[in-house]
């Protein structure tokens, strides 16, 4: 076997290297103390500049007619699989931390999975091999997100021990671990019901940067409302040149897609 047939298998590896970035960056400026809802804003405005202009270059000679009711759907889909999926995923930050974060996405093929079939968009036959796969692989997702969620144990390095005294907090360190995870769940569940009904939307505009930008648009104007209402504090929108910028420059510049 050449070096050609290992391609998927190391670009599966750099995208999963990538994830694993998005949640550490983002999971860093959370706890510098950036607005969770501020910190997608951000990136929504970003991505929605990064992607518009190549979709007008590069889609030009697509012909995808955009209709009212179409861009209503794509409202709409936006506000669900992405306002709400990012805003839950950087607030589930502040207590989950980056391992949790990474590995709880194994369970979004799995919701995924269970919505198509409960939908009948998908069949599984469990006397075929492929069938026995799907419910083996994930049974092997979940219980490796379950592992990672309750399982906890020793820090490595005592604060303690070097005599720096632990501050006191508001909730258990165990308490915000299962807290993120619940929340990271429900981040899964709106990012498979995103999934789900991106089928329908792109058989009606198939013009995929283009459908991009406009989430990832609809996605910033959504998440600054939630934002302005959450967040009144003008001091919390200033980006600096830290950990925060940096941020969300990186989850732009190698993921610009509307979700993680």
């Amino acid at each position: 076997m050449g070096l050609e047939s290992y391609k998927p298998y190391i670009a599966m590896i750099i995208v999963q290297c990538i994830i694993a970035g998005l949640a550490f960056f983002s999971r860093a400026a959370m706890t510098r103390g950036m607005n969770p809802h501020v910190f997608v804003v951000y990136r929504q405005a970003l991505a929605t500049l990064v992607v518009a202009p190549l979709a007008f270059f590069l889609e030009s000679d697509k012909s995808a007619p955009l209709s009212y009711v179409l861009l209503c759907k794509i409202f709409f889909v936006s506000l669900f699989g992405v306002t709400l999926s990012m805003n839950l995923y950087t607030s589930a930050l502040k207590y989950a931390s980056a391992t949790v974060a990474t590995a709880t996405i194994n369970t979004a093929p799995v919701i995924t999975l269970i919505m198509a079939v409960s939908l009948r968009m998908e069949n599984i036959s469990m006397k075929q091999w492929h069938g026995i796969a799907k419910v083996l692989g994930s049974l092997v997702g979940v219980s490796g997100a379950m592992v990672f969620t309750f399982v906890t144990g020793r820090p490595l390095y005592s604060s303690i021990q070097k005599g720096i005294s632990e501050p006191s907090t508001k909730h258990s360190p165990r308490g915000d671990w299962i807290k993120g995870s619940l929340l990271m769940l429900s981040v899964n569940t709106t990012w498979s019901l995103w999934l789900i009904m991106q089928g329908p939307i792109v058989k009606q505009y198939p013009a995929k940067l283009r459908l991009i930008a406009l989430q990832s648009f609809f996605s910033c104007i959504q998440s600054a409302i939630l934002a302005v209402s959450m967040e009144r504090n003008i001091l919390a929108w200033k980006l600096g040149w830290n950990i925060n910028l940096v941020s969300v420059v990186y989850c732009v510049s190698f993921w610009p897609h509307p979700l993680l």
